[in-house]
């Protein structure tokens, strides 16, 4: 067991959102590296005394040496999607070599631990596949030894191919089946894949070793689908056989009825054209555990789920830090080019009482007026390949900075003054959503609702401006049914600032 600290590099991401809090629960003391330390700061596990939280891009090497001194051990679990770049995975195998670079650079260093993908061995190898095999390949160059656990589908609460599955099967008793249907896979539980990697720092015979992780059941992902549907308790699926491979139509078709985005459906689709089934089953002597079926991972998902209990999700990946423009200074004061619309209304009520319901926002609970259009912008987003409103929002009652909320992301929270998100919809520019809460007299509080874009180019232009004439009866009404469930008369507004 290292005494030195041990460095996580994708701590916020699906899996290292889960392995952080096993660690420090472990004993072990550990520094969380991402982009956006507020962001770490966010998590429920932030305050634990033996968390250290280090900001750092992996495409800036001074940063990723900063962040890794005086560690003994660095689980990479780095991972980005762009399947719209000319050069898929470019941006991973910058980051790799990197961290390659970095290790020569801090002394001490022992191991990294990497989660790579199971693939490779069918005639058929997507993008995917070989970007996370490179960037194995990549990592051995380091001057400490790299162990390597290679995985397939991960089933768990949250994660990408649980949401693909349970949002397909649920709402979809007749699918089309293109060949990938009949691809063999062997998928493993989010549970076990954290005792391996726990596993891997505390067993030294895993130093330099690489190996394959799944469960001992071999199916295809029709097969897959057929078990959600009986351990969910509905009727079985009835699949039409298509001759076809149909990736992209496939992916856009996942994206159009699930929560997942064109840019991570295609991913997973092609990754899925290939058998992504174990070679060799070694790291079941080494580390022993009871590995849970396919079956019972679903229902300890579906569970978690409905309990409201899920810990990490696929969509909390993205960046949420702020635009160049908001960085500078207050948005209030936006510098050339940004454009706004903005309103207010002054209420007689405390700020908490109007911070309760704007922390509410999305999801279930929507946006207070004109939901059909929001979820009309959502479809037409969808529709051009972006990630809609179907994602919804982690908890309904609570909102942290990194929150996926609809097609926003939170980027600042500061209770009960300001709500902050940046939209991650298709959107010809960058755009801001902002909420402030003013107290201005002892019981009389003052709500601004502030929209700003940058448009990108003359379509952004033309963007702003088609949208432009919705914001006045949106958002005034917005104000005025957030007056209503604060139970607040209405001492003036709301009108524009």
């Amino acid at each position: 067991m290292t005494t030195k600290p041990i460095l996580v590099l994708g701590g916020t991401g699906y899996v290292g959102g889960r392995l952080v809090p096993l660690l420090l629960s472990s004993g072990y003391t550990v520094r969380v590296g991402g982009r956006s330390a507020e962001k770490i700061r966010a998590r429920p596990w932030a305050e634990h005394p033996n968390l250290q939280i280090a900001e750092v891009d992996i495409h800036d090497i001074q940063s990723l040496i900063k962040a890794a001194s005086g560690c003994g051990v660095i689980f990479y679990l780095v991972h980005s999607v762009a399947v719209t770049a000319r050069d898929y995975g470019a941006h991973d195998r910058d980051g790799a070599y990197n961290m390659v670079q970095a290790t020569s650079a801090v002394p001490g260093l022992e191991r990294i631990i990497y989660l790579g993908s199971l693939g490779g061995h069918g005639e058929e190898m997507s993008r995917e596949i070989l970007c996370r095999q490179e960037i194995a390949r990549i990592l051995s160059f380091a001057k400490v030894p790299v162990t390597t656990l290679r995985a397939g589908l991960i089933i768990g609460s949250g994660s990408a191919a649980f949401e693909m599955i349970s949002y397909m099967a649920d709402r979809h008793p007749l699918m089309l089946a293109p060949r990938w249907m009949n691809s063999r896979c062997q998928p493993i539980s989010i549970r076990n894949v954290l005792v391996y990697l726990l596993g891997c720092l505390e067993q030294g015979e895993t130093i330099g070793r690489d190996y394959d992780i799944g469960s001992p059941e071999i199916m295809t992902y029709a097969d897959l689908f057929q078990l959600y549907a009986k351990t969910v308790g509905l009727r079985r699926r009835t699949f039409i056989p298509l001759p076809f491979i149909m990736p992209r139509i496939s992916a856009y078709w996942v994206s159009l009825i699930t929560p997942i985005p064109y840019s991570v459906s295609r991913v997973m689709i092609e990754s899925l054209l290939g058998e992504m089934i174990c070679q060799e089953d070694y790291l079941r002597e080494v580390i022993p555990q009871k590995l849970i079926s396919p079956e019972e991972a679903i229902f300890k998902a579906r569970q978690s789920e409905g309990q409201g209990n899920v810990e990490s999700s696929c969509f909390d990946s993205g960046t949420c830090n702020a635009p160049e423009w908001v960085q500078k200074g207050d948005a209030d004061y936006a510098r050339e080019g940004v454009y706004r619309a903005q309103y207010r209304i002054t209420l007689k009520t405390d700020p908490d009482t109007v911070w309760d319901r704007i922390k509410r926002l999305g999801g279930e609970q929507g946006w207070y007026y004109g939901n059909f259009l929001w979820k009309m912008r959502g479809t037409l987003d969808k529709l051009v390949g972006g990630v809609g409103l179907s994602r919804g929002r982690r908890d309904k009652n609570n909102i942290r900075v990194g929150d996926a909320l609809d097609f926003w992301r939170v980027l600042t929270v500061n209770a009960p003054e300001q709500l902050q998100l940046v939209a991650e919809m298709q959107v010809w520019g960058q755009a801001l959503l902002q909420f402030d809460i003013n107290e201005i007299n002892p019981g009389e509080t003052e709500l601004q609702l502030k929209a700003y874009f940058r448009p990108k180019g003359l379509p952004g232009l033309i963007y702003w401006y088609s949208v432009y004439p919705f914001h006045a009866p949106i958002f005034r009404g917005m104000l005025k049914n957030i007056a209503r469930s604060c139970a607040a008369p209405v001492i003036s507004g709301p009108e524009a600032l």
